[in-house]
């Protein structure tokens, strides 16, 4: 079986190939349930939490990431959150690799927003607007120029020390990136606007939408976070990655139970993106919107590409 710390994960999973193998991966056959919440129990303080997100094909392969998310840690001086990622043999059930599961998580999570930026952007897209300087905006900045003529990224924090930092990384990566200390004026100048964020209250406006526009949401994953308003959403088309995104995601889940968004409203799914290989982009005036809770299929083309990059 072969183990793959972060680095070699990291190197197993370069964005061009991972976009390409989670676009293959949307176009095949796959079982991908709802992700399992355990909740494990500690008397006096806040419990720790199991998640479980499994998938598989007919043939081939399967795989599950287990995460444990331990908020205790932060008084020991550790990461609240930990995760490998298993994929095994359909046929034989063998286990096949292990993969650092934190890393992979963060490149197939950028990896699937610049696949559907490559469907919905404007395929002139120079200037990329990063609104939260965490791991998974890092690599938004690097998959989106496997995708887009990227010629100029800002990045927004609600710290400026992390968005400095960030930028610092990316020149790191030869990426000159600046920080941008607005993201209303910001937005006015990008092109593409990834929002990547744990908030709680939109941190961008529809307002300061522009025609051409295309907004590319990450960071809501519960009912109660919302990244977005409502008029974002209503001026945008709109699509999901999957259809979990309507239960999971407060950008959606809100407007949908208020009547500000129909169900019919949403475009389309990733999956029947890549099945039909459009651009469904009707104008260059157009702004689209794509919102990405994660699925266990990106997981797994990720494994079956870290697999094939190590054997």
């Amino acid at each position: 079986m072969i183990v793959l710390d972060l680095d070699a994960t990291r190197a197993a999973l370069p964005y061009k190939d991972l976009i390409n193998a989670l676009e293959e991966g949307f176009q095949g056959d796959y079982d991908a349930p709802l992700r399992h919440h355990h909740y494990l129990r500690n008397e006096g303080t806040e419990d720790d939490v199991l998640l479980l997100m499994p998938a598989w094909r007919s043939e081939g392969y399967g795989g599950i990431k287990l995460v444990n998310v331990v908020p205790g840690n932060a008084k020991r001086g550790r990461a609240a959150l930990s995760s490998s990622y298993v994929l095994f043999d359909r046929e034989t059930g063998e286990h096949l690799l292990i993969a650092d599961g934190g890393e992979l998580t963060a490149r197939r999570t950028a990896a699937a927003s610049a696949l559907a930026a490559r469907r919905l952007a404007r395929p002139d897209s120079a200037t990329h607007l990063i609104v939260g300087a965490g791991r998974v905006g890092f690599n938004l900045a690097l998959a989106y120029r496997e995708v887009l003529p990227i010629t100029r990224t800002l990045v927004s924090d609600i710290n400026p020390d992390n968005a400095a930092r960030m930028v610092a990384s990316l020149a790191e990566e030869g990426i000159a990136a600046e920080v941008a200390d607005n993201v209303q004026s910001a937005s006015a100048e990008a092109d593409v606007i990834s929002c990547a964020t744990l908030a709680r209250t939109p941190v961008l406006l529809g307002d300061w939408l522009r025609p051409g526009h295309h907004v590319d949401l990450i960071g809501s994953f519960t009912p109660e976070m919302r990244e977005v308003d409502d008029t974002a959403v209503t001026r945008a088309s709109v699509y999901v990655d999957t259809h979990d995104a309507l239960v999971e995601s407060g950008d959606i889940k809100t407007p949908l139970e208020s009547g500000v968004l129909k169900e019919n409203d949403i475009l389309a799914t990733l999956k029947e993106l890549c099945d039909s290989g459009d651009h469904p982009r009707q104008s260059i005036d157009e702004i689209t919107l794509f919102k990405g809770v994660g699925t266990a299929i990106e997981d797994l083309s990720a494994a079956i590409l870290a697999l094939k990059s190590t054997s």
